[in-house]
């Protein structure tokens, strides 16, 4: 390759990933400290870039551009048009994995989380928590987590850049403001999908004594000395997960007893609720919306802990039967939280097959054996739309996009909860669906898609729409390229393997 052609390329993958970040060529310019003359040539392919320069354009736009050691960013190249067959099982929780690790901080004995995602988000947190002195180590031939934190946390040692890709490190506030009168965290990050305000947990952690203030790319908090003890009611403004667990947190070692109204009962919520009640904590109304937690001042016990499976993940693999047409076995899907989902794909027309239900590890939530069976759908009359648990999920309403290129009408599916992430599912188009933007929150799908063709897309710089690209891209004939499947990675494990495992035909490469 060429001098020249590699700049071009180099520079054209940052300008889409700029573009999927909302970034105007200023504003990544300010980022960089340089001038918007200087990106623009770039992304012209007109400008030499150092490795330097390249790790930190892929910082500004957590997009791995360059990955030393590692060759450069990972893209998936996918020959497509096959049928899928045979059985495979779901992973564990992706969310429920990161919700126990903040949850670990609680405890000063040892934490055992048995058979966790192994995925770049759980990295992430891994890097954060020894960065500060917890020793964390993968079990020897295993996917199980040991856990142990050290007499007091090295927050002023913390990992700038690994917690800043991570909106986990929002999580760190409720377990911290029982032993730190004040600390630091970075702002947060992750997924690129909209902004995504953290107002409601600073207003619901005040009820502890914490205070935050936002300053110069870090959250100030400061945790006041007379924190009300005794019995009192939290009314989140906002029914969302990370804030319901936020709270748990909190409430785990306040001592006395807290009411949290409007909780979310969503899956990782009950898996945190069911940990903590491990570490010897009460939680009342699991799986409802309102949680009544009596806390432990101390607490300091050695504990095992198994997250249940995702159902996130199981949703995947059903659009991934779906738009192959093909009929597979998804083995513990986890049935509580995807009851809506399949009678909407049953109004649909999907044709499906469901084991006796049987219990998960954890010893709580029910799984049972899906097979999903190829055949003609309709689009819904109604449009889709997600609700709090236990409405359809929001994290599987893009798979639904996917469906609905599939099925036979026109269908609305409205994304309302996150500002842009309705956009990336235009990106179907470019394998051939047809799909509609109507606005920043609603497209508008037409099917079925007449041919699904070969394709190469930038992945989306969100984590469902990447997987929904993916997965287009196995229903079409030909070879496709999705590059730069970070984001894909901090949510899956070996997705593209076990997808091979089915009969897809998905390698990985690099090519920087």
């Amino acid at each position: 390759m060429s001098d020249s052609t590699y700049l071009n390329r180099i520079g054209t993958l940052i300008r889409d990933a700029r573009r999927h970040k909302g970034l105007t060529q200023s504003e990544l310019a300010d980022l960089l400290g340089t001038s918007q003359s200087a990106v623009a040539r770039i992304e012209q392919g007109k400008q030499n870039l150092s490795l330097e320069m390249l790790a930190r354009i892929g910082e500004s736009l957590d997009s791995e551009f360059v990955s030393l050691g590692t060759g450069g960013p990972q893209h998936l190249r996918i020959v497509g048009g096959k049928q899928l067959s045979g059985s495979i099982p779901v992973k564990t929780s992706k969310n429920a994995a990161v919700g126990l690790l903040c949850a670990a901080l609680l405890n000063k004995g040892r934490t055992t989380l048995r058979n966790l995602a192994r995925i770049e988000e759980v990295n992430r947190i891994i890097e954060v928590l020894t960065s500060v002195g917890v020793k964390v180590r993968w079990l020897p031939d295993s996917s199980d987590l040991e856990i142990i934190p050290p007499t007091r946390l090295e927050l002023d040692s913390i990992d700038l850049d690994a917690a800043r890709r991570t909106r986990t490190i929002i999580m760190f506030l409720g377990p911290l403001l029982h032993d730190y009168d004040s600390f630091q965290l970075p702002y947060a990050g992750g997924c690129d999908l909209g902004t995504r305000t953290v107002e409601p947990h600073l207003g619901a952690l005040r009820s502890f004594g914490l205070d935050v203030q936002a300053t110069h790319g870090f959250y100030e908090a400061k945790v006041a000395s007379d924190a009300p003890d005794g019995t009192h009611t939290i009314v989140l403004t906002e029914r969302g997960d990370t804030v319901t667990e936020n709270v748990l947190f909190a409430a785990a070692r306040h001592p006395g007893t807290t009411i949290i109204r409007n909780a979310s009962p969503n899956y990782m919520v009950q898996d945190v609720c069911f940990f903590l009640t491990k570490l010897g904590v009460i939680v009342e109304g699991i799986g409802t919306t309102t949680l009544t937690v009596t806390g432990v001042e101390h607490i300091d016990v050695d504990v095992d802990y198994s997250p249940s499976e995702d159902p996130i993940e199981a949703m995947s693999l059903i659009a991934a039967a779906v738009v192959t047409r093909s009929s597979i076995t998804i083995e513990r899907a986890p049935i509580e939280f995807l009851e809506i989902e399949l009678a909407t794909l049953a109004l649909m027309g999907l044709k499906y097959d469901q084991s006796p239900e049987y219990v998960a590890a954890n010893g709580e939530t029910r799984l049972v054996d899906l097979t999903i069976h190829p055949g003609p759908l309709k689009a819904p009359i109604d449009k889709i739309a997600p609700m709090a648990f236990p409405g359809l999920n929001i994290d599987n309403l893009p798979f639904f996009a996917l469906i609905a290129a599939c099925a036979d009408g026109t269908t609305m599916i409205h994304d309302w909860v996150y500002e842009n992430r309705a956009i990336y599912l235009t990106e179907l188009n470019k394998v051939g669906a047809q799909v509609q933007l109507l606005d920043p929150h609603r497209v508008m799908v037409t099917g079925p898609t007449p041919k699904w063709r070969a394709a190469e897309v930038m992945c989306p710089p969100a984590l469902r729409p990447g997987v929904v690209i993916l997965l287009a891209m196995l229903a079409a004939p030909g070879t496709s390229v999705l590059r730069n499947v970070y984001v894909i990675n901090r949510g899956y494990e070996e997705l593209a393997e076990r997808l091979n495992a089915l009969g897809a035909t998905i390698e990985t490469f690099r090519d920087i």
